[in-house]
């Protein structure tokens, strides 16, 4: 890419058959990487209380977190448009508190857009903060936030009436404003129908190969996720058993003494180190 991305350009991908690439980042240095790697966006998800914080799910994640890690990932990015999720409690107060918190994320956490969990409820919030000139990216099917204490992690539109909710849910975000929807956990024939059906792209997630684009924890692609992994991830790599090997290749040399070597230390001049000889 010769120029940043645009949300205009995002449309214009859709309109012309062309799939949307997403990941998560939550550093400097897998943005920078990404960036470099022409991925088109980068989602600062709240997945981080989980595969960085050690959570059991998203719901501890703090402003200030999010904040924080959306600093580093902004910092790397480059050319990649980069949306901080709006962490659960940010937004579900009223209006006048998730447009505070979208503000922070995009003036003090240099975020170009923002996210948010839900359908029909939200409608109003995303509104709001779009009105502000914030960009908003709407997120349905399965929502991370609450299906911990609601429904659970269940495969979302199986039958036509799931199907048609959910196209209610994603026509009332396009009518609030979002300029893209992510669909997570969707039957592929519902989310394919629902993508066609919209304006603005549509990102998937397990939701199969007929939406617009694809997004991925960037920990679960690269093989770096230990414990539970959903069954839509394809692993890329095998980082963390790089590492491991890494990890036990380093202990083993310190233990044995081969690290460091002469060509990992400094000396001093020979005379100099003499004289302590000599002393």
């Amino acid at each position: 890419m010769s120029k940043r991305l645009t949300i205009p350009r995002l449309a214009e991908l859709k309109a012309a058959g062309e799939k949307i690439t997403m990941l998560t980042a939550y550093d400097y240095p897998t943005a920078a990487i990404a960036d470099k790697s022409g991925i088109d966006l980068l989602l600062v998800g709240d997945s981080l209380g989980m595969v960085v914080l050690g959570h059991e799910s998203t719901l501890p994640v703090t402003m200030e977190e999010i904040l924080h890690h959306t600093r580093a990932v902004t910092r790397g990015a480059g050319q990649t448009l980069v949306v901080a999720d709006l962490p659960f409690g940010s937004y579900q107060t009223g209006h006048t508190g998730a447009v505070a918190n979208a503000i922070r994320l995009v003036k003090d956490g240099g975020a170009d857009a923002v996210k948010l969990e839900g359908g029909l409820e939200v409608a109003e919030t995303a509104a709001a903060i779009v009105k502000t000139g914030i960009p908003v990216m709407g997120h349905i099917g399965v929502t991370p936030q609450t299906a911990v204490l609601r429904e659970g992690y269940k495969v979302q539109g199986r039958d036509e009436a799931g199907a048609r909710s959910l196209l209610q849910a994603a026509l009332a975000l396009q009518e609030a404003g979002v300029f893209a929807v992510v669909l997570e956990c969707v039957a592929a024939e519902a989310a394919a129908w629902i993508s066609r059906r919209l304006r603005v792209p549509v990102i998937g997630i397990g939701s199969g190969s007929g939406c617009d684009g694809q997004v991925l924890v960037c920990y679960d692609m690269l093989g770096l996720t230990r414990g539970f992994v959903p069954s839509f991830v394809k692993s890329f790599a095998d980082l963390a058993g790089d590492m491991e090997k890494a990890f036990a290749a380093y202990a083993g040399e310190v233990r044995s003494g081969n690290f460091p070597g002469r060509g990992q230390a400094f000396f001093m001049n020979e005379t100099e180190a003499r004289k302590l000889e000599e002393s």
